[in-house]
């Protein structure tokens, strides 16, 4: 892929930090995948070897909940990045994801990673810290909206008793 293939997604936390060079050394390890809406991109479980950067569209990120349901986690939009431990961590993967929005993903694997960190270790070290900055932050956002949900929780179960 030639770096021009990138020029719609440089704003991407991914890419925080990188210079031209970077980009066209990088841009040799994407492929571009164009997917229509539903297409399943990969399945809770599955072994995660691809991290995904999206050019166009959206997806939807979910995770099983009990007796088979789906509960959507986050939907993504263009320059955001998932998948991404899978190329630094491996193990599987911790969610669903599947395409809410035909568009185009830009895909990089595991084994492609790996040897642009052994050829360019600087570059390789850059996307570490970025991949590390985008999962902190995932963390960090789910958190809030985890305690968001135990206030609402305590909230309504007080409310509940003032009735009583």
């Amino acid at each position: 892929m030639k770096l021009e293939a990138l020029d719609d997604v440089r704003d991407s936390a991914f890419f925080k930090g990188l210079e031209d060079g970077d980009l066209a050394l990088l841009a040799e390890s994407f492929h571009e995948k164009e997917l229509q809406e539903g297409t399943t991109v990969f399945v809770e479980n599955m072994p995660g070897e691809t991290l995904y950067l999206i050019k166009s569209g959206a997806v939807r990120i979910t995770k099983m909940m009990a007796e088979g349901e789906d509960k959507i986690v986050l939907v993504l939009g263009p320059e955001e990045v998932f998948g991404e431990l899978s190329i630094i961590a491996g193990g599987q993967r911790t969610a669903t994801a599947r395409v809410a929005e035909s568009g185009i993903l830009l895909s990089l694997s595991r084994r492609d990673f790996d040897t642009l960190c052994e050829r360019h270790p600087r570059l390789g070290i850059k996307l570490i810290r970025n991949v590390a900055e985008v999962f902190s932050r995932r963390v960090r956002e789910s958190e809030q909206d985890y305690y968001d949900m135990l206030r609402w929780a305590m909230r309504r179960n007080s409310s509940s008793k003032e009735l009583l």
